[in-house]
């Protein structure tokens, strides 16, 4: 491929508008590798130039590198430039709360936020270290914030690194924000001549964090033996500390995963929703004996729980089965005036008729936490598939691992003492509500056939489904006792169906049976919705 005299100048030119030395020349190499015909160095080059980082959900996410492709200082004091002039458009002044995880790059991009707000007039409050991304959110409205920042990349792969912003609520981005910030970035100046101030001062919310999350449990029992892993991230002391406050004290870490380690060397991909991601934490569950396995993922705002096997041996809960148990526990133990819990398109339906039999309010909403948190006045309690656990929204108004950790022990607790687990706590529900199978598909294709796919799909569904289009993207299909939730990926080439069957529950001897006919209707509608998508 050769070198065209545009990409040359683009290239030049964020060289010379970079502030930081480091990612400055690690550009001209690439550049100079370029300009020299050197295999694939002018791929490299399209590539980190291909674009500024898109401020997608809730704000930016890439890989760690120079240019306008990457998570680099540069890009950092853009974002932050377009975030400070968007806030003082809309005549929004005081403080925002600036915080980070541990991957590579956090602690300078914090710095450079920090000094971006700071120069731009804000009032800058840093947390002091490494923290977990529920900490920044809870630290946005128990300082009365106008706006937080997390530099963290979630559970990315360890070569990425990200930006999420809160505002004064203390929730994510929701649309038009997010566009209307974006736009701002795109008219920001360049990165060398944004002015920054280093006026940022320190604050810790952790003790106040800590003490909210202890007062979470709703029952006197505390005896059970929990394990844990942070799996390299930021949640491992944080979360330790919050189950000892809130009285669960044998808590055993896996030790080669309790340290923050932006490589994440003993994983293959830090997610606790992947194949053997959770191997430590089983292997240490079975050696202390414990009742309850948590992993969370590298900047804890979510949480998996494993369950052990009657016969030996650990299952992984899935998203939608923590969710409902979740949901049931700050349901019986009630005490709120006019609740409303709220979940996603395609999370479990559970939820939907647990809240009818408490008598109590539900949303359904788009997939997502800035959908969540605004599913309604009064909510109590949302979840999300995917690991996502709200608990308290009054004090965090996004997924939070760690308290969804504590609350998950207080009700695992009081389930062993009296004599149960969460896996019969489950099968009471299944009994109460029906049996509700749920499962993810991804198909890969190109961006072109994957629309195309979509779009044919919403515009002649299939017969003998009723539909509704929720979102201009989203189709969701319902027969008697099945559903079916249809989006294109928006980070990859990908066609994503979530899919549901539920099946009713005579009595608790017909649950066996129950189960192995839901099973075999879940079989059933992959088979003929993968043949549907492939169309």
């Amino acid at each position: 491929m050769t070198l065209r005299p545009a990409l040359r100048d683009a290239a030049l030119r964020w060289v010379a508008d970079d502030p930081d030395p480091v990612t400055r020349e690690e550009l001209q190499r690439v550049l100079a590798s370029a300009m020299a015909g050197a295999d694939g160095a002018v791929d490299e080059l399209a590539d980190r130039m291909s674009g500024m980082l898109r401020f997608g959900t809730a704000g930016l996410r890439g890989p760690v590198r120079a240019g306008p492709a990457g998570m680099n200082v540069a890009v950092v004091r853009r974002a932050t430039a377009g975030l400070a002039s968007w806030l003082a458009r809309a005549g929004t002044r005081g403080a925002v709360v600036v915080g980070r995880d541990a991957r590579h790059g956090s602690a300078a991009f914090a710095g450079a936020a920090a000094e971006v707000l700071a120069g731009a007039g804000f009032t800058v409050r840093v947390l002091p270290a490494p923290l977990p991304t529920p900490v920044l959110a809870f630290a946005v409205r128990h300082l009365g914030a106008v706006a937080g920042v997390q530099i963290t990349a979630s559970h990315n792969p360890p070569a990425d690194n990200g930006y999420k912003v809160y505002l004064a609520d203390g929730a994510q981005l929701a649309p038009p924000s997010d566009a209307e910030i974006e736009a701002a970035i795109a008219a920001a100046p360049a990165a060398v001549s944004i002015p920054t101030s280093a006026t940022a001062t320190e604050v810790d919310v952790t003790e106040a964090y800590l003490e909210r999350v202890a007062g979470l449990p709703r029952g006197p029992a505390r005896s059970l033996r929990v394990a844990l892993t942070p799996m390299h991230g930021v949640g491992g002391a944080t979360a330790v500390h919050a189950l000892h406050r809130a009285g669960f004290t044998d808590v055993h870490v896996v030790s080669a995963q309790a340290a923050p380690d932006p490589e994440f060397p003993t994983v293959a991909f830090p997610n606790p929703e992947e194949p053997g991601a959770t191997d430590a934490l089983l292997a240490l569950a079975a050696d202390v004996g414990a009742d309850l396995a948590i992993a969370l993922d590298p900047d804890a705002d979510r949480c998996a729980l494993a369950v052990p096997r009657p016969g030996g041996g650990w299952r992984m809960l899935s998203g939608d089965e923590t969710g409902v148990l979740l949901g049931d526990h700050l349901l019986r133990a009630g005490g709120y005036s006019d609740p409303l819990v709220a979940t996603t398109v395609v999370s479990s339906s559970m939820l939907r008729s647990v809240a009818a039999a408490y008598g109590v309010r539900y949303a359904e909403t788009l997939t997502g936490f800035k959908w969540i948190v605004r599913g309604g006045p009064g909510l109590v309690y949302g979840y999300e598939e995917a690991l996502g656990y709200c608990v308290d929204p009054d004090a965090v108004r996004d997924k939070d691992g760690i308290a969804a950790a504590v609350l998950a022990c207080d009700l695992a607790a009081a389930l062993a003492a009296a004599g149960r687990s969460l896996p019969d706590r489950l099968d009471e529900l299944a009994v109460a509500h029906g049996v509700h199978l749920t499962e993810g598909l991804s198909l890969r294709m190109d961006p072109q056939a994957r629309d195309a796919a979509a779009a044919r799909l919403r515009a002649a569904p299939p017969q003998g489904w009723a539909s509704e289009l929720p979102a201009p993207d989203v189709l969701v299909l319902r027969r008697a006792g099945e559903r079916l939730v249809v989006r294109p990926s928006g980070t990859e080439p990908k066609l994503k169906a979530y899919l549901e069957v539920v099946e009713p529950v005579p009595d608790a001897a017909g649950l066996p049976a129950a189960r192995g006919a839901a099973e075999a209707r879940l079989d059933a509608l992959r088979t003929e919705v993968t043949s549907l998508l492939a169309g």
